[in-house]
């Protein structure tokens, strides 16, 4: 039998209201016990909806962007043997609606292993099993993300990218993820950005990021030096054909609008070997 890791886990937690103490998890801080060398990792929910059940004003976006700030902290090194520190210096800024339990102790096969069951018994909600398919924008971004923290990538990657660094001051979209890939040849440096696109409900995502696209691309060019290939992620055809043929041809007029702006329209089914792609990209 493989000797287990001996691990040390941290909750954290959103406390929306102070005085009446009730929180919900929302993530985990998770590292080695014994390692003096290894930084430890974070991960946040992907689904914010006992959130927003608690308080329907909370800010999700900040939340979620507290998750990337926290881990390059702990990838920086600062804090490393100590998560509690780097908490509390973020919680300056949340008037202490995130907080941190003490450390608990486990026993992992891995790392990843440990981080996935930990995730799964204090964090994310109760899966009820339910004839009815997980659709729609948050199902397909949530599969984006899991593929590429299968590839040991997502943290290497920017999320929640602003369009208007590129396109102009008030342009409200903001881009999922993306990654620069260094030393393409002759083709020179080139960013990859990923938006999930929804087109079973109607095709407004689909013509705005269509609209976007080559302002977005002229802005890539100009601030970053650098050329950009953007994909967006949609749901597979048969997912909506089964509904009736009038959903089936606004989704292929959604696809159309987007490749006619040079846009790369990927399946659900693709991501897998878009997730090794970056593996590759990013040297992991």
């Amino acid at each position: 039998m493989t000797d287990r890791l001996p691990c040390e886990f941290f909750l954290i937690r959103y406390v929306p209201d102070v005085v009446k103490g009730e929180f919900t998890n929302i993530g985990v801080v998770l590292r080695e016990a014994t390692a003096r060398g290894s930084l430890p990792v974070v991960r946040f929910t992907r689904d914010w909806s006992r959130v927003r059940c608690m308080d329907a004003d909370a800010d999700v976006g900040l939340l979620e962007s507290l998750e990337g700030e926290i881990a390059a902290r702990l990838q920086a090194g600062v804090s490393a043997r100590d998560p509690k520190a780097v908490l509390e210096v973020l919680q300056d800024t949340l008037s202490n609606s995130v907080q941190i339990t003490e450390a608990r102790a486990s026993l992992a096969e891995s790392m990843a292993a440990e981080m996935e069951q930990l995730m799964r018994m204090y964090v994310e909600p109760l899966k009820v099993k339910t004839e009815r398919r997980s659709t729609g924008r948050a199902a397909i971004a949530g599969a984006m993300r899991t593929e590429f923290e299968r590839a040991g990538v997502w943290g290497l990657m920017r999320k929640r990218i602003a369009a208007s660094a590129y396109t102009g001051v008030g342009d409200p979209m903001k881009i999922d993820c993306g990654y620069r890939v260094a030393g393409l040849a002759a083709s020179g440096e080139m960013i990859r950005m990923f938006q999930a696109v929804s087109l079973a409900g109607d095709v407004e995502a689909a013509k705005g990021l269509a609209y976007s696209a080559p302002q977005l691309r002229d802005g890539v060019e100009r601030i970053e030096g650098a050329r950009l290939e953007l994909t967006a992620v949609v749901e597979p055809l048969r997912s909506v054909t089964e509904e009736a043929e009038e959903a089936s041809e606004r989704y292929r007029f959604g696809v159309e609008a987007m490749e006619r702006q040079a846009i790369r329209v990927m399946t659900i089914g693709d991501l897998a070997r878009m997730a090794q792609t970056a593996r590759v990209e990013l040297h992991v």
